[in-house]
Protein backbone atom coordinates (compact mmCIF):
# COMPACT_ATOMS: atom_id res chain seq x y z
CA UNK A 1 0.00 0.00 0.00
CA UNK A 2 1.48 3.30 -1.01
CA UNK A 3 2.30 5.56 1.85
CA UNK A 4 4.10 3.05 4.06
CA UNK A 5 7.45 3.17 2.32
CA UNK A 6 9.65 6.04 1.20
CA UNK A 7 9.85 4.96 -2.44
CA UNK A 8 6.08 5.15 -2.83
CA UNK A 9 4.48 8.42 -3.85
CA UNK A 10 2.83 8.69 -0.44
CA UNK A 11 -0.63 7.98 -1.72
CA UNK A 12 -3.07 5.61 -0.07
CA UNK A 13 -4.71 3.37 -2.66
CA UNK A 14 -7.79 1.23 -2.37
CA UNK A 15 -7.76 -2.49 -2.99
CA UNK A 16 -8.57 -3.90 -6.37
CA UNK A 17 -12.20 -4.70 -5.74
CA UNK A 18 -14.45 -4.58 -8.78
CA UNK A 19 -16.16 -1.38 -7.63
CA UNK A 20 -12.87 0.40 -7.02
CA UNK A 21 -11.52 -0.85 -10.33
CA UNK A 22 -14.55 0.48 -12.20
CA UNK A 23 -14.15 3.87 -10.50
CA UNK A 24 -10.45 3.92 -11.37
CA UNK A 25 -11.21 3.14 -15.03
CA UNK A 26 -13.72 6.00 -15.07
CA UNK A 27 -11.21 8.50 -13.67
CA UNK A 28 -8.46 7.41 -16.05
CA UNK A 29 -10.88 7.66 -18.98
CA UNK A 30 -11.87 11.17 -17.91
CA UNK A 31 -8.21 12.24 -17.91
CA UNK A 32 -7.78 10.79 -21.41
CA UNK A 33 -10.83 12.64 -22.71
CA UNK A 34 -9.74 15.94 -21.18
CA UNK A 35 -6.18 15.55 -22.48
CA UNK A 36 -7.41 14.69 -25.98
CA UNK A 37 -9.86 17.60 -25.99
CA UNK A 38 -7.22 20.11 -24.87
CA UNK A 39 -4.65 19.05 -27.45
CA UNK A 40 -4.10 16.73 -30.39
CA UNK A 41 -6.05 13.43 -30.28
CA UNK A 42 -2.90 11.62 -31.41
CA UNK A 43 -0.90 10.52 -28.31
CA UNK A 44 2.35 10.83 -30.27
CA UNK A 45 1.67 14.55 -30.74
CA UNK A 46 0.15 15.22 -27.31
CA UNK A 47 2.44 14.53 -24.30
CA UNK A 48 -0.34 14.79 -21.73
CA UNK A 49 -2.52 12.36 -23.68
CA UNK A 50 0.39 10.00 -24.16
CA UNK A 51 1.00 9.89 -20.41
CA UNK A 52 -2.73 9.45 -19.72
CA UNK A 53 -2.94 6.51 -22.14
CA UNK A 54 0.24 4.99 -20.71
CA UNK A 55 -1.09 5.20 -17.15
CA UNK A 56 -4.41 3.71 -18.24
CA UNK A 57 -2.66 0.78 -19.91
CA UNK A 58 -0.52 0.18 -16.81
CA UNK A 59 -3.78 -0.16 -14.85
CA UNK A 60 -5.14 -2.66 -17.40
CA UNK A 61 -7.76 -0.36 -18.89
CA UNK A 62 -9.00 -2.14 -22.07
CA UNK A 63 -7.97 -0.67 -25.40
CA UNK A 64 -11.58 -0.15 -26.48
CA UNK A 65 -12.24 1.94 -23.36
CA UNK A 66 -9.18 4.09 -24.13
CA UNK A 67 -10.23 4.48 -27.77
CA UNK A 68 -13.77 5.48 -26.74
CA UNK A 69 -12.41 8.09 -24.35
CA UNK A 70 -10.33 9.68 -27.14
CA UNK A 71 -13.20 9.47 -29.63
CA UNK A 72 -15.50 11.16 -27.11
CA UNK A 73 -13.19 14.18 -27.06
CA UNK A 74 -13.03 14.46 -30.83
CA UNK A 75 -16.75 13.87 -31.30
CA UNK A 76 -17.73 17.17 -29.73
CA UNK A 77 -20.01 15.61 -27.10
CA UNK A 78 -17.48 15.58 -24.26
CA UNK A 79 -18.41 17.43 -21.10
CA UNK A 80 -16.49 20.60 -20.30
CA UNK A 81 -14.45 19.86 -17.19
CA UNK A 82 -12.65 22.33 -14.96
CA UNK A 83 -9.48 21.16 -13.25
CA UNK A 84 -9.39 22.26 -9.61
CA UNK A 85 -6.99 21.62 -6.75
CA UNK A 86 -8.16 21.62 -3.15
CA UNK A 87 -5.81 21.77 -0.18
CA UNK A 88 -6.36 21.01 3.47
CA UNK A 89 -5.32 19.15 6.57
CA UNK A 90 -6.35 15.71 7.72
CA UNK A 91 -6.14 13.99 11.11
CA UNK A 92 -2.74 14.38 12.75
CA UNK A 93 -2.09 17.60 10.85
CA UNK A 94 -1.30 15.70 7.65
CA UNK A 95 -1.28 17.92 4.55
CA UNK A 96 -3.72 16.71 1.89
CA UNK A 97 -3.84 17.65 -1.80
CA UNK A 98 -7.00 16.85 -3.78
CA UNK A 99 -7.06 17.09 -7.58
CA UNK A 100 -10.48 17.15 -9.19
CA UNK A 101 -12.12 17.42 -12.61
CA UNK A 102 -15.67 18.72 -12.50
CA UNK A 103 -18.50 20.09 -14.60
CA UNK A 104 -19.97 21.74 -11.50
CA UNK A 105 -17.53 23.66 -9.28
CA UNK A 106 -20.11 24.37 -6.58
CA UNK A 107 -21.05 20.71 -6.19
CA UNK A 108 -17.47 19.54 -6.00
CA UNK A 109 -16.36 22.24 -3.57
CA UNK A 110 -19.30 21.50 -1.29
CA UNK A 111 -18.69 17.74 -1.37
CA UNK A 112 -14.94 18.04 -0.74
CA UNK A 113 -15.44 20.49 2.13
CA UNK A 114 -18.10 18.26 3.69
CA UNK A 115 -15.85 15.18 3.37
CA UNK A 116 -12.99 16.93 5.14
CA UNK A 117 -15.27 18.13 7.94
CA UNK A 118 -16.98 14.77 8.49
CA UNK A 119 -13.64 12.92 8.68
CA UNK A 120 -11.67 15.07 11.09
CA UNK A 121 -10.03 17.34 8.55
CA UNK A 122 -10.16 20.97 7.49
CA UNK A 123 -10.30 22.33 3.96
CA UNK A 124 -7.87 25.21 3.59
CA UNK A 125 -7.30 28.04 1.17
CA UNK A 126 -5.44 27.62 -2.12
CA UNK A 127 -1.73 27.50 -1.33
CA UNK A 128 -2.23 26.47 2.29
CA UNK A 129 -0.32 23.19 1.87
CA UNK A 130 1.01 23.24 -1.71
CA UNK A 131 4.31 24.69 -0.50
CA UNK A 132 4.96 21.38 1.29
CA UNK A 133 4.99 19.47 -2.02
CA UNK A 134 7.01 19.53 -5.23
CA UNK A 135 5.42 18.81 -8.61
CA UNK A 136 7.39 15.90 -10.07
CA UNK A 137 7.20 13.21 -12.68
CA UNK A 138 7.20 9.68 -11.25
CA UNK A 139 8.14 6.53 -13.16
CA UNK A 140 7.85 3.18 -11.39
CA UNK A 141 9.59 -0.05 -12.38
CA UNK A 142 9.42 -3.46 -10.69
CA UNK A 143 12.36 -4.52 -8.54
CA UNK A 144 13.40 -7.26 -10.97
CA UNK A 145 13.73 -5.00 -14.05
CA UNK A 146 17.42 -4.48 -13.17
CA UNK A 147 19.69 -3.99 -10.17
CA UNK A 148 19.71 -0.54 -8.50
CA UNK A 149 23.01 0.51 -10.06
CA UNK A 150 21.77 -0.31 -13.56
CA UNK A 151 18.51 1.55 -12.96
CA UNK A 152 20.40 4.56 -11.62
CA UNK A 153 22.66 4.57 -14.68
CA UNK A 154 19.68 4.34 -17.03
CA UNK A 155 17.86 7.11 -15.16
CA UNK A 156 20.85 9.44 -15.34
CA UNK A 157 21.25 8.75 -19.05
CA UNK A 158 17.54 9.44 -19.60
CA UNK A 159 17.74 12.78 -17.78
CA UNK A 160 15.99 11.90 -14.50
CA UNK A 161 16.57 13.79 -11.26
CA UNK A 162 16.57 11.03 -8.64
CA UNK A 163 16.00 7.32 -8.06
CA UNK A 164 14.77 5.49 -4.97
CA UNK A 165 15.25 1.71 -5.06
CA UNK A 166 13.99 -0.80 -2.50
CA UNK A 167 13.02 -4.45 -2.49
CA UNK A 168 9.58 -3.29 -3.63
CA UNK A 169 10.71 -1.54 -6.79
CA UNK A 170 12.42 1.44 -8.37
CA UNK A 171 10.87 4.90 -8.37
CA UNK A 172 12.44 7.42 -10.73
CA UNK A 173 11.71 11.13 -10.28
CA UNK A 174 11.90 13.77 -12.99
CA UNK A 175 11.18 17.47 -13.37
CA UNK A 176 7.48 17.75 -14.18
CA UNK A 177 8.23 19.19 -17.63
CA UNK A 178 10.66 16.35 -18.44
CA UNK A 179 8.40 13.39 -17.63
CA UNK A 180 7.39 12.60 -21.20
CA UNK A 181 10.95 12.76 -22.58
CA UNK A 182 12.50 10.81 -19.68
CA UNK A 183 9.85 8.09 -19.77
CA UNK A 184 10.35 7.67 -23.51
CA UNK A 185 14.12 7.38 -23.07
CA UNK A 186 13.71 4.88 -20.23
CA UNK A 187 11.41 2.71 -22.32
CA UNK A 188 14.28 2.20 -24.74
CA UNK A 189 16.61 1.27 -21.87
CA UNK A 190 14.39 -0.66 -19.42
CA UNK A 191 11.17 -1.41 -21.25
CA UNK A 192 7.62 -0.45 -20.24
CA UNK A 193 7.19 1.01 -16.77
CA UNK A 194 4.56 -0.02 -14.26
CA UNK A 195 3.39 3.56 -13.88
CA UNK A 196 4.23 6.96 -15.36
CA UNK A 197 2.51 10.07 -14.07
CA UNK A 198 2.78 13.51 -12.52
CA UNK A 199 2.60 13.57 -8.73
CA UNK A 200 2.85 15.91 -5.77
CA UNK A 201 5.95 14.73 -3.91
CA UNK A 202 6.01 15.64 -0.21
CA UNK A 203 9.11 17.49 0.95
CA UNK A 204 8.70 15.93 4.40
CA UNK A 205 6.36 13.32 5.86
CA UNK A 206 4.49 12.91 9.15
CA UNK A 207 4.73 9.60 11.03
CA UNK A 208 1.33 8.30 12.09
CA UNK A 209 0.25 6.00 14.90
CA UNK A 210 -2.44 3.39 14.34
CA UNK A 211 -5.41 5.48 15.46
CA UNK A 212 -4.43 8.52 13.41
CA UNK A 213 -3.66 6.37 10.36
CA UNK A 214 -7.11 4.79 10.56
CA UNK A 215 -8.75 8.22 10.65
CA UNK A 216 -6.62 9.57 7.80
CA UNK A 217 -7.25 6.56 5.57
CA UNK A 218 -10.98 6.96 6.19
CA UNK A 219 -10.75 10.56 4.97
CA UNK A 220 -8.72 9.62 1.90
CA UNK A 221 -11.08 6.76 1.04
CA UNK A 222 -14.06 9.11 1.30
CA UNK A 223 -12.38 11.70 -0.94
CA UNK A 224 -11.41 9.09 -3.54
CA UNK A 225 -15.01 7.83 -3.58
CA UNK A 226 -16.09 11.18 -5.03
CA UNK A 227 -16.50 10.82 -8.79
CA UNK A 228 -15.12 14.33 -9.33
CA UNK A 229 -11.87 13.59 -7.47
CA UNK A 230 -9.01 12.33 -9.63
CA UNK A 231 -6.13 12.05 -7.16
CA UNK A 232 -5.49 12.42 -3.44
CA UNK A 233 -1.99 12.89 -2.05
CA UNK A 234 -0.95 13.28 1.58
CA UNK A 235 2.42 13.67 3.31
CA UNK A 236 2.18 10.77 5.74
CA UNK A 237 4.37 7.84 6.68
CA UNK A 238 3.32 4.71 8.55
CA UNK A 239 5.54 1.99 9.93
CA UNK A 240 5.37 -1.65 8.94
CA UNK A 241 3.94 -2.40 12.38
CA UNK A 242 1.07 0.05 11.87
CA UNK A 243 0.46 -1.31 8.37
CA UNK A 244 0.24 -4.84 9.78
CA UNK A 245 -2.25 -3.68 12.40
CA UNK A 246 -4.34 -1.95 9.75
Amino acid sequence: MAGHSKWANIQHRKGRQDAARSKLFSKLSKEITVAAKMGDPDPDKNPRLRLAVKEAKSNSVPKDVIDRAIKKATGGDAEAYDEIRYEGYGPGGVAVMVEAMTDNRNRTASNVRSTFTKNGGNLGETGSVAFMFDRKGEIVYPADVADPDAVMEAAIEAGAEDVESTDEGHVIYTADTDLNDVSTALEALLGESESTKLIWKPQTTTDLDLETAQKLFKLIDALEDDDDVQNVTANFEVSDEVMAAL
